[in-house]
């Protein structure tokens, strides 16, 4: 598990809440919940934040 360093982490954002972000494993947490009351997560790759909303499945129609 990638660390990152405490400057990243001092400057690293929710794009959801604006919040900071604070490192739970292999992911990031938002330190203010979002619209549906829970933190929003977003995972690390290779050490990476990926701050990325997870891509809604696409409705047929």
């Amino acid at each position: 598990m990638a660390r990152l360093t405490a400057g990243l982490l001092a400057v690293l954002r929710c794009p959801v809440t604006g919040s900071a972000l604070v490192e739970d494993g292999d992911e990031l947490v938002s330190s203010v919940p979002g619209a549906d009351g829970m933190p929003v997560r977003y995972r690390l790759e290779e050490g990476i934040p990926v701050l990325l909303k997870a891509a809604e499945p696409r409705q047929e129609g």
